[in-house]
């Protein structure tokens, strides 16, 4: 089921936590999240104006590691990946399977890492 009225628009970021347990204690507690885990290294969120989710990571030592992800959706997903190549962006992971969907990221050959998903 795809949802055009997303088409190419923000649904979802993505950032890291060296340690889940304290980051969804203190999101809770601060602004009120509430979260779904989907095993010990990734835990979404749902609450703070936009849906998002926490990576576990080992440190915070490489900026790509902890940037945050901006993830689009997309109702075609080849589509998109084919455009964002004929307009000069790469695919940095090739796309695959999650609960929930598909996605890819890609590079907007500007120093910018993106993801789209679609179901």
């Amino acid at each position: 089921m795809s949802n055009p009225d997303l088409h190419h628009k923000i649904t979802y970021i993505e950032f890291v936590s060296t340690d889940i347990e304290r980051t969804k204690k203190f999101y809770a507690a601060v602004f009120h999240w509430s979260f779904q885990d989907w095993g010990p290294e990734y835990v979404s969120f749902n609450g703070a104006g936009i849906d998002g989710g926490f990576a576990k990571c080992e440190s915070h030592e490489e900026p790509v590691k902890f940037a945050p992800l901006v993830v689009l959706y997309s109702a075609d997903l080849k589509a998109t990946e084919a455009a964002i190549v004929a307009a000069g962006g790469s695919v940095v992971v090739p796309t695959f399977e999650f609960p929930g969907g598909r996605r890819f990221h890609f590079s907007d050959g500007a120093g910018n890492v993106l993801a789209v998903w679609s179901e």
